[in-house]
């Protein structure tokens, strides 16, 4: 079930209605609705695949129990294994087994033996990437004693399964999120009025924003050898927006609805092209993804202990693997790696950690220096993005080849003009100016229409938001799934 559907404007209303008039005097019943409710959710889409996330809960739920009484080292560990073994391996199998048997068949033929392998038909499990990082975060603390297992099935069940971050996060830690499934959750109109206005401006970046650019960016990727060296780089930008719109929407959306029935999850992106150097734009893009490879496999390897030379092997194994959480293809692992590479200079010099506050803070604009190196920051995920986007790593060497042979061409600056002109009009570049503008002024709140229009009168206020309304319905691009669905 897509959250900019008919079916979750219709799904939400009910779910609402029974959790707070129905089910609003017993916790129990509560996490029981919620437990159905995104059954239902997931089982939209594929309701065969609503096994793995009973089998993974099972799974955790049984190890943190037997984790809670056990003493001894050796079988905690055995018990810790199971958990990473079962939950990494069924992610393995849906996402991975096809990569590693054609790359493996492919290695052989180099070298000159021919071995046949068959490829499955396997389906993708959507958001299985997201749920199954967020349960061995769980077992992972269990096992450490950071947090103390919980014996209530259903309520472990209702964090696991919790629809509204279910499919594409934001990833929670159990530490965060499921002691608030232990707690009584009593309604809270302004924190209920904040969360549709999260949920609103979700959707804005969603639909208005990244369906809008998909249109152009999948025009200029799909076809990218038709096109000049400068059409190729507003390609790069096209999707830039896409995929920051699309999944920080998302991620609005689900933190909003959340709020809607009691319960905060974290912030999932902090306005992340306002970043002055690498190191801040992975402190600030898909936050609850960087912080659990910090947290569960970077501090893990040895993080900045033992020299520089360790440090800098612990940066490329996390980039690396962080890269190939994303999807079973090369591309994705150079993207990665790209990013490790951006990082190195940061942490050669010791200035990964330089910019922790807020750029301009209590200010309006930024300084020339800091917009330099915002535009800097900028520009290296633009062209990251190329690699990102791309369909192979041919694809993306060749994208990156034309868009550089090109990039000066006055035939091509002519075509891209005109690509603008008459393919995009003038619509969606004040539509982005704007949505630049919105979020360069609330980059110091969790999201950027938290306060915005807050101190105004209430006619003010609401001019805004049935402008971002109508915008939704006027101005929306052709629906598109949500990009970060396939990982």
């Amino acid at each position: 079930m897509l959250f900019n559907s008919i079916d979750f404007a219709i799904f939400l209303p009910i779910v609402f209605l029974l959790y707070w008039f129905v089910a609003n005097k017993n916790l129990k019943l509560q996490n029981l609705l919620i437990i159905i409710s995104s059954y239902i959710f997931y089982g939209w889409w594929d309701w065969r695949f609503l096994a793995l996330i009973l089998f993974s809960t099972l799974i955790d739920y049984s190890v943190g129990v037997r984790l809670s009484s056990e003493e001894n080292t050796s079988k905690r560990k055995i018990l810790l294994w199971t958990s990473i073994f079962v939950n990494l391996g069924f992610l393995g199998f849906f996402k991975y087994y096809n990569f590693f048997l054609d790359n493996f068949v492919s290695a052989f033929s180099f070298f000159g033996a021919e071995i046949n392998g068959n490829s499955l038909n396997i389906i993708l499990p959507v958001g299985i990437s997201f749920y199954t990082f967020q349960t061995l975060s769980y077992t992972i603390d269990v096992y450490k004693k950071k947090l103390k297992p919980t014996k209530d099935f259903i309520a472990f069940s209702a964090f696991v399964s919790f629809f509204p971050q279910l499919v594409a996060g934001p990833i929670e830690r159990a530490t965060h999120l499921l002691p608030q499934f232990h707690k009584k959750r009593t309604f809270n109109y302004e924190k209920a009025v904040d969360g549709l206005r999260q949920i609103l401006w979700g959707l804005f970046k969603k639909i208005v924003i990244a369906d809008n650019c998909a249109q152009y960016a999948n025009e200029i990727f799909n076809n990218s050898a038709d096109y000049s060296g400068s059409t190729l780089v507003l390609g790069a930008l096209f999707f830039s927006f896409q995929i920051y719109g699309d999944f920080s929407g998302y991620s609005d959306i689900a933190i909003g609805t959340s709020r809607l029935f009691g319960f905060n999850l974290k912030q999932n992106f902090a306005f992340p092209f306002f970043s002055r150097d690498i190191a801040e734009f992975w402190r600030r893009w898909h936050i609850s993804l960087s912080t659990w490879f910090r947290d569960y496999l970077y501090i893990p390897l040895g993080g900045s202990r033992g020299g520089t030379w360790n440090n800098v092997r612990n940066i490329f194994i996390t980039f690396v693997v962080c890269g190939f959480w994303h999807g079973a293809n090369w591309t994705f692992i150079a993207f990665g790696a790209l990013h490790a590479f951006y990082f190195l200079p940061l942490l050669l010099t010791k200035s990964n950690r330089n910019n922790l506050n807020v750029v301009a803070q209590g200010r309006n604009l930024p300084t020339i220096k800091e917009l330099f190196s915002i535009l800097l920051t900028f520009g290296l995920f633009v062209f990251s993005m190329m690699i990102f986007r791309a369909k192979s790593i041919g694809h993306a060497f060749q994208y990156i080849q034309d868009m550089f042979l090109g990039l000066f061409s006055k035939a091509g600056y002519i075509e891209t003009i005109s690509f603008f002109i008459f393919e995009v009009g003038f619509t969606i570049p004040i539509l982005l100016t704007v949505f630049i503008l919105i979020e360069w002024f609330g980059r110091e709140y969790q999201y950027a229409i938290e306060y915005l229009g807050v101190t105004w009168n209430r006619t003010l206020r609401n001019v805004l938001y049935y402008a971002i309304i109508l915008a939704i319905f006027l101005v929306g691009g052709e629906e598109q799934q949500f990009f970060y669905f396939q990982f």
